[in-house]
């Protein structure tokens, strides 16, 4: 007699969730399904798809092989309901079972998907993060401004991750300021480690390929860990060719290396494969055993109990509605060339070149780069955030909306920070080598041949004055455009405005 089912979902493939703690290995059934409201609701990159899939397959036979039943439906069964609450009405009619456990859902479409299924879901806490929901909205409770800074020292103290006592290791929380290198002339890294696809893997890619050969992104070649061991391999990986440099250059960008230092196991955090604290304690006993340097370590694991854990509770905290937010009043469609890459803008180019074919681009290159121009321009915030969820593979709702609506595009008003990140073509050029063969001049400031970010950056910060004008960390870029003389000011206007038109208008540019 079967009396619960037990649902998996596609990115909780962790032994340790709570619905499989809760659950009885010897009267309860897994329910595992691939459908297709989850595999489209936004057009996902069939990279994404194929590592989900192949991933739920190996748990699958993982569970099995542990002695729980598993009931697995594929997505090309004819049988298949095509939604999640489809699929365990159907497990509960053929089954008998009367309940379902659940570990909650990381995005709130599908919470509500849950609340609405036939069948009764018990949910229970996701506890595989370091923050619940209820000691996040404690440590928010009362303060004026949300800042990551604050929250990440919290979230080291109660880890003792880098601390020494009741201080920081070197005698400060953050070396950021030591993480902000440019390009490196060479790389002494040869990526991320690559895995052959194995018979399960290449049954899913055929799938994919079949069903998905439309959506933006290149499938092949397909290198991507898809069960824990191989994630744990791809972090031992980094840890030991990677991480000792990866600090000095994580904000740089070469045009003829996709992944520099970077470890590219972010994917495998947010599917369940690694979980956070393996990661940090393992980058922090590269630390103590002198194989890394402190600002690497430091930087790496901010970036996990930090950022990755602020993320989720801003997206909590804030609610169903975050996603529509649109502080900025920004309204412009999202231009083609972020599907196609076909611009003059070379950044932009290689930025999303690189995103189609490895479903993968790393933090400044999404924030600095493709975010950039798009707050610049004035893009829909909403289109934004839907193709941030659409092109990575580590892209879910509950960590990418707060990165894009909050981070990148400032459509919350200032609720993850203080600031926008907008910034000129300078930038850029210091940290990359995109503007080397770019069709545009970053030295130049107006006119047709100058770096579209240059006007658009003065532009932007001249649309919005009424709303930053008073921003103590804007003023001093506030009083420079004042400095300017009008002609100055007025061509930066004219440029931008021509830009945007050409933009509008279809034109390349």
């Amino acid at each position: 007699m079967v009396s619960r089912l037990v649902l998996v979902l596609g990115d909780q493939l962790s032994d340790g969730i709570t619905a499989l703690r809760e659950a009885d290995r010897d009267s309860d059934i897994v329910v595992m399904a691939e459908v297709a409201d989850e595999a489209s609701y936004v057009p996902h990159h069939p990279k994404k798809i194929a590592f989900v899939f192949a991933a739920m397959r190996k748990f699958a036979a993982r569970l099995e092989a542990a002695g729980w039943r598993v009931r697995y439906t594929r997505l090309d069964d004819p049988e298949n309901a095509g939604s999640i609450p489809g699929e365990l009405l159907r497990a509960a009619d053929a089954t008998g079972a009367s309940e379902v456990l659940a570990t909650e859902p990381g995005e709130f479409r599908l919470i509500s998907a849950l609340q609405d299924c036939p069948v009764p879901v018990h949910v229970l806490p996701d506890d595989r993060f370091l923050c619940s929901h209820e000691e996040f909205e404690g440590w928010a409770e009362g303060r004026k401004e949300l800042r990551m800074e604050w929250f990440y020292r919290e979230m080291r103290r109660r880890t003792g991750l880098l601390m020494e006592g009741d201080k920081p290791a070197g005698g400060k929380w953050n070396y950021d300021h030591d993480n902000r290198k440019p390009a490196p002339d060479e790389v002494a890294y040869g990526g991320p480690m690559q895995f052959t696809p194995d018979a399960t893997v290449e049954e899913v890619l055929d799938l994919v390929e079949t069903r998905f050969g439309g959506n933006f992104g290149t499938l092949r070649p397909f290198h991507f860990a898809t069960d824990q061991g191989e994630a744990r391999r791809a972090l031992a990986h980094f840890i030991r060719y990677a991480l000792p440099r990866f600090g000095d250059f994580q904000d740089a960008m070469l045009d003829g290396n996709r992944f520099l230092y970077h470890a590219v196991v972010s994917m495998y955090l947010n599917a369940g494969l690694l979980d956070w604290r393996e990661v940090c304690e393992a980058a922090e006993d590269a630390w103590r055993d002198g194989h890394a340097p402190l600002n690497a370590v430091e930087g790496f694991i901010r970036q996990i109990i930090g950022w990755r854990e602020f993320m989720r509770g801003i997206y909590f905290h804030e609610g169903p509605g975050y996603t529509r937010r649109n502080e900025l009043g920004h309204d412009r469609p999202l231009p083609d060339f972020y599907w196609t890459a076909d611009t003059d803008m070379r950044c932009v180019a290689k930025a999303v070149a690189q995103t189609r074919d490895e479903a993968y681009a790393h933090h400044i290159q999404r924030l600095m780069v493709t975010g950039n121009f798009a707050l610049l321009a004035g893009i829909d915030p909403h289109a934004v955030h839907e193709w941030y969820l659409a092109v990575y593979a580590d892209a879910y709702e509950w960590v990418e909306a707060p990165n894009v609506i909050g981070m990148s595009q400032f459509a919350d008003g200032g609720v993850v920070g203080s600031k926008p990140y907008v910034s000129g073509g300078n930038y850029i050029r210091k940290m990359s080598d995109y503007c080397n063969k770019c069709s545009y001049d970053v030295g130049e400031k107006s006119g047709e041949k100058a770096c579209p970010y240059n006007y658009l950056y003065w532009a932007f910060l001249h649309r919005h004055r009424d709303r930053f004008g008073k921003n103590p960390r804007m003023a001093q870029m506030y009083r420079t455009w004042a400095r300017m003389s009008d002609d100055k000011r007025q061509a930066t206007l004219e440029s931008a405005d021509a830009f945007l038109g050409k933009l509008d208008g279809g034109a390349r540019v």
